[in-house]
């Protein structure tokens, strides 16, 4: 086997080193030595400059911020309120107002109210991927809000103003994207205009839910959220309860811990979550779908629950928050005001806010809820139905603001959000956000107010901060990246959400963008605190098809950028250290070098590919190549390389490789016969981004990638030595391969690597394609005992004394060469031809399984938290939010039901439903507006396979008594194969578990045992929890009243008759009187 293998090595060394043309191009890049230099990356230098730019760019952002967070106090306070205020009084652009009027169903075009709005002409702006009017802001009104109160025209009338301080900012920045006013009110003004996406069902966007207005709103907090799980707590009350602890968790963010727990006589957690863990998006998952199996059982007991709730705030053996402690309380009333445990736990200090939430429709006593509240300096809130939710489980964060009021300036401090998906398109963004506060006071003498106005914001696209990095000069493999204090990814070349929701944010993890080790870990760790380092390690990365593992070897460098909460950093292989700079200043040259883009040329010269770049301003793009070359020529003929409109650096680049990969041609390729070693292609690929394919015939059957730095072939060819043999991708659902007309090809490459003036890059990649079926019937005589191909056969039978071969004995011998992802490349065995490019473990389970149990092959396996999948159909006993209680046939019997609370409740829900028919069937997604048939967001599990430990030839039995198989495997030298000779299965009993390789869908790690090792970060550095002059008093002292069927009723009716519903009145009462 030995003597085969050094024939497989020596045949492949052979063809490389004919057709690869390693050797030769390396030549030719010294011949051109005076048309480029080689420039050096130096890593400190860079990302130190990066950083600065970013940290400029953010400045100027800050700056507009703070221009209108100071407006829109003085223009508050230079309000005068207006009690009597008219919708026809207020003129402005209600955004939702065009997909109202083209909504028969809309009741605002029922209640003809569109005489406030204005109409206005916008114009395509390609930086808000959107149509825009600069003269105007726009208005959106949640829906659950009625845009005719008085609280939200007066809210209407003194932001106005801030129109003309948006339009300055823009005149003074250019650059700047959505500024935004999120009100406390739910408000929302943005500048400039556009009109709102309209969704399909009912729009639930509410700015006081998004993830930048609630980091903006509040510090950090620590929660628990306490359910009342008696058996009166039951039916459509313990429905609310549900919902109101999912909408409760909507409004966390990864700055902020929770845990969640039920009590009757004993509290226990809901999920496996033991203490405070942090608010993020698989968290908050695992206590969604744990708040549905609460059942009502037992007796209250108030004392257990807030027993347990303040055990876990006081425990400081875990992470958390360390800010803005306390305890949310749902129940349906008691009577039990547990005093005793406030004494023993809270007071006199009151370090712990305590909100209490009277859920459903009851004659019970409230009074003992508001005490808990209005002493423990909290707030207390009625949830009387399903429509009172959204607006009373976000109002507490009014409470968590007046400590950031009264700190006044202090608390003005500018936060840069987490990665998360606009609203109106512009795609990933980050937010800096600024508090507005109220700077009025109640009276003459009194004091100033303490509540929020709300939060001003400034969007920044990713895309805009990644234009500041190094664009090319990095090489295939290097990158930069940004994280943020959680160690969340703000730029990665991973950074990849296939779909978003706009609830959440895109909280990718560091070591999640990549595959986690113990240098990563402390890597992270030291950009978290904001430090500089720099360090080499060895590490895996996946390849770009992700198929493969690759052990290498990075340098880390990275620094914090000043003023913010993110640090940069940048990721280089050792090759990448130089990088070449063309220097065509000879013009001449320029056009013979031109010349040969031209496809005129491509018949003698071979087809190129040019990489999908911006070269210059106005050249189109195109996903077509064939159509973005023509535009490149059609550009190319108008302007110059040295344009300024253009990027000198790729241009130049460009067309230097082109005449370097043209004298490849010239001196290798062109007089070579491919057929004579059955070769489909020869290819060179740059770092310029020319990828040229000989013949030209041999494009059509292309499917690489056009730009060399998204080629998986490319970027494993530089990051290994040797040649990298890349099979056909295969998919196990899709047909077999097709091997007609010899046009499946196996791609072998190398990267070419040159030492100039002891500076060592590798600036290029070249390679051949193997005609796959040649190619197999020479693998089987170089795998035999015949020293040519047309040396007869010796026939070896059991009376022969000669040597069994992959050829002569292929009925009895599997013989394959697999490559290090453990796919298969070629076989001896015809019928396996159409197999290859697939898991070895799909054509042979048992033998590739032995050669993973003797070290052939490790596996890594690791989670895409970014993947799409298709919607699952709806269950009965989801987590809808919209649920709706039952009542039994003897409810309906019962007199006394009809003119209980129940029923009352449910009638309203039955109108909510008739008014906003979408309210019980859409879930969060569809109600934002997007296609039911749209992709959800999930976590893949994926296993790679890459070389073991084993680098030398080994012998082994796979034992399975008369079954048994004796196999040999040797690695190729200098390649990425790996040889096997193994004797057929005698038969099919043996067969063991099957390897996977393929993705499958997850729940992702554990997160029970997650939380037990969470991963290092630090919150915000401020924290505004306590004031000593904050007034407690307005805690929310409503009153319960028990219904009478005939007042409510007829109320009712009045709604069927044309009044629709509206949200409780007494929060805008409320906000009235001391917001404004």
């Amino acid at each position: 086997m030995q003597h085969w293998a050094r024939r497989l090595e020596q045949e492949i060394d052979g063809v490389m080193r004919i057709f690869g043309g390693v050797q030769q191009l390396r030549e030719i890049y010294k011949d051109n030595r005076n048309l480029f230099e080689v420039q050096e990356n130096e890593p400190q230098k860079l990302v130190e400059k990066v950083a600065g730019d970013i940290e400029s760019l953010l400045d100027r952002k800050v700056q507009a911020l703070k221009r209108l967070a100071d407006a829109a106090e003085t223009f508050q306070k230079a309000h005068r309120w207006q009690d009597n205020i008219k919708e026809e009084d207020i003129i402005y652009y209600d955004a939702k107002a065009d997909a109202e009027l083209d909504d028969p169903e809309s009741e605002d075009v029922e209640r003809g109210s569109k005489s406030s709005s204005l109409r206005l002409d916008f114009i395509e702006d390609p930086n808000f991927k959107n149509k825009v009017n600069y003269s105007y802001t726009a208005v959106q009104i949640p829906t659950d809000i009625y845009k005719g109160s008085t609280v939200i025209l007066n809210e209407l009338n003194w932001t106005e103003a801030l129109e003309n301080v948006f339009i300055e900012n823009r005149r003074q920045d250019p650059t700047l994207l959505w500024q935004v006013f999120g009100s406390a009110t739910g408000v929302t003004r943005y500048y400039p205009a556009t009109s709102w996406r309209a969704p399909k069902k009912i729009d639930l966007y509410d700015v006081r839910r998004r993830p930048w207005y609630i980091q903006g709103a509040s510090s950090p907090k620590d929660m628990v959220i306490i359910v009342d799980v008696s058996g009166s707590v039951s039916g459509l009350t313990l429905k609310l309860m549900k919902t109101s602890v999912c909408e409760m968790l909507d409004t966390l963010s990864d700055d902020d811990y929770v845990n969640v727990a039920s009590f009757n006589e004993k509290a226990q957690p809901v999920s496996c979550f033991t203490h405070l863990v942090q608010a993020n998006v698989r968290n908050k998952k695992v206590f969604k779908e744990a708040v549905q199996g609460m059942v009502a059982k037992g007796t209250t007991g108030y004392k257990a629950g807030f027993e347990y709730a303040f055990d876990q705030l006081q425990n400081s053996n875990i992470t958390r928050a360390n800010c803005n402690k306390m305890i949310m309380m749902f129940t349906d009333g008691g009577e039990d005001r547990v005093q005793d445990v406030f004494e023993k736990y809270n007071w006199p200090n009151r370090t712990v806010r305590v909100f209490t939430f009277s859920v459903g429709q009851h004659n019970y006593d409230v009074t003992p809820l508001q005490w808990m509240a209005c002493t423990n300096k909290g707030y207390y809130f009625e949830i009387p139905s399903i429509g009172a939710i959204r607006i009373n489980t976000q109002e507490y964060l009014d409470v968590l603001g007046r400590p950031m009021v009264l700190a006044g300036k202090e608390a003005k401090q500018v936060q840069w959000t987490n990665v998360y998906e606009d609203a109106l398109g512009l795609g990933l963004v980050v937010t800096g956000t600024l508090p507005v506060f109220n700077l009025t006071q109640d009276g003459p003498g009194e004091k100033k107010n303490q509540l929020i106005l709300g939060v001003m914001g400034i969007d920044v696209a990713l895309s805009d901060i990644k234009r500041l990095t190094p664009n090319y000069t990095l090489g295939a493999n290097g990158y930069v990246f940004a994280i943020d204090l959680n160690g969340y990814v703000l730029l990665h070349p991973n950074l990849k959400p296939q779909t978003t929701n706009f609830r959440e944010p895109v909280t990718l993890d560091f070591l999640d963008a990549e595959l986690e080790d113990e240098n990563k870990e402390e890597i992270r760790r030291s950009m978290i605190d904001g430090n500089k380092g720099h360090k080499q390690i060895r590490t895996l990365v996946k390849s770009l098809d992700e198929r493969y593992i690759d052990e290498v070897i990075r340098n880390y460098t990275w620094v914090p950028i000043r003023s913010t909460n993110y640090s940069l950093g940048l990721v280089l292989p050792p090759y990448s250290t130089f990088y070449l700079q063309a220097n065509l200043s000879d013009q001449i040259l320029q056009v013979k070098y031109f010349e040969f883009l031209l496809p005129s040329s491509f018949e003698s010269e071979g087809h190129v590919f040019i990489a999908p770049r911006e070269y210059c301003k106005d050249l189109n793009a195109s996903d077509n190549n064939t159509e973005f070359l023509k535009n490149f020529i059609e550009l190319m003929e108008k302007v110059t390389p040295d344009s300024k409109q253009c990027n000198n650096f790729l241009l130049h680049n460009l067309i230097l490789d082109t005449g370097i990969t043209q004298q490849l041609v010239e001196r290798v390729w062109r007089d070579q016969d491919l057929n004579t070693y059955s070769l489909l292609a020869v290819f060179a690929a740059t770092d310029g981004g020319i990828t040229r394919v000989f013949p030209n015939k041999a494009a059509e059957d292309w499917t690489e990638n056009p730009e060399p730095f998204n080629a998986s072939f490319y970027r494993r060819s530089l990051d290994n030595h040797g040649y990298i043999f890349k099979p056909p991708h295969q998919d196990t659902l899709l047909r077999p391969l097709e091997l007609e007309n010899d046009t499946v090809g196996v791609l072998v490459s190398t990267a070419v690597e040159l030492s100039l003036s002891g500076r060592t890059l590798r600036p290029a990649v070249v390679g051949v394609k193997l005609d796959l079926e040649a190619w197999a019937e020479k693998f089987k005589v170089l795998a035999s005992n015949r020293t040519h191909q047309d040396q007869p056969q010796k026939q070896c039978g059991p009376n022969s004394h000669c040597e069994m071969d992959c050829e002569v004995n292929n009925e009895d011998l599997l013989c394959v060469l697999i490559d290090d992802g453990g796919f298969l490349v070629l076989s001896n065995q015809n019928h396996q031809w159409e197999q290859v490019g697939r898991f070895f473990s799909e054509v042979d389970a048992n033998l590739m399984l032995a050669l993973y149990n003797n070290s052939f092959y490790t596996r890594k396996e690791s989670y895409d938290y970014q993947a799409a999948c298709a919607p699952q159909p709806p269950g009965n006993l989801g987590a809808a939010p919209r649920g709706v209680f039952v009542p039994t046939i003897a409810d309906f019997l019962n007199l006394a039901w009809w003119t209980s609370a129940a029923a009352w409740s449910l009638f309203q829900q039955l109108l909510y439903g008739l008014v906003y028919h979408s309210w019980f069937q859409a879930d969060p997604a569809e109600a934002e507006g997007s296609p039911e048939t749209r992709e959800s967001s999930c976590v893949m599990k994926q296993t790679q396979y890459y070389f073991g430990s084993v680098n030398a030839s080994y012998n082994a039995i796979i034992d399975c008594g008369n079954c048994s198989r004796l196999f040999h495997a040797q690695r190729l030298t200098n390649t990425n194969l790996l040889f096997v000779v193994a004797e057929k299965p005698l038969c099919s009993q043996c067969e063991a578990g099957r390897l996977l390789q393929k993705e499958t869908h997850s729940d992702g790690p554990e997160q029970c045992e997650l939380v037990q090792r969470p991963r290092y970060r630090r919150g915000p550095h401020i924290c505004f929890d306590y004031n000593a002059t904050e007034d407690t008093s307005d805690c929310g002292r409503g009153a319960s009243f028990p219904p009478s069927l005939g007042v409510l009723v007829s109320l009712q009716l009045l709604l069927l008759l044309g009044l629709p519903p509206r949200p409780q009145p007494q929060v805008h009462a409320r906000a009235a009187s001391h917001r404004l």
